[in-house]
């Protein structure tokens, strides 16, 4: 599978987000500044994902983006069909009978896609949280959450 920008960009706005879950909300230019995300985009992804449940907005001048679940509720599966991202991998068709071979190969890449997509709704941003930690704690790195 391969993530679009689109798909980045998204992952990367809510893992940023998931780290200030204490704090209000997060402006589009702030979250836009810290993770080099084009603010203009990003508020089109941050529009989608609001519509999705995954975050909410807040107006004014102290308004913004928050996330509108505690981080292990969100799946990255989420966020990609948020925005619009195929999650499947592989096209998939119906052959017939007599093409053993091909209902093999269709069957055998059918049972992936279906792995792909339980793995991608296993994962939280919680995870890629402590992934992340742990990673940079590995490199000697302080925590910048630039992901």
């Amino acid at each position: 599978m391969k993530l679009t920008t689109r798909g980045h960009y998204s992952v990367k706005a809510l893992l940023d987000l998931s780290l200030r879950p204490k704090y209000g909300p997060e402006s589009v230019r702030a979250i836009a500044k810290r993770q080099d995300i084009p603010a203009p985009y990003l508020e089109k992804l941050l529009i989608e994902m609001r519509r999705a449940g995954l975050v909410t907005s807040i107006r004014g001048s102290d308004g913004g983006y928050k996330l509108a679940k505690k981080p292990a509720l969100i799946s990255i599966g989420q966020i990609l069909e948020a925005v619009g991202e195929n999650i499947t991998n592989l096209p998939l068709n119906n052959p017939t009978p007599t093409q053993t071979a091909d209902w093999v190969t269709s069957s055998l890449w059918n049972r992936l896609n279906q792995k792909l997509k339980e793995a991608l709704y296993n994962i939280t941003l919680a995870d890629l949280y402590y992934d992340a930690r742990s990673w940079q704690a590995s490199q000697g790195e302080e925590a910048n959450f630039v992901v």
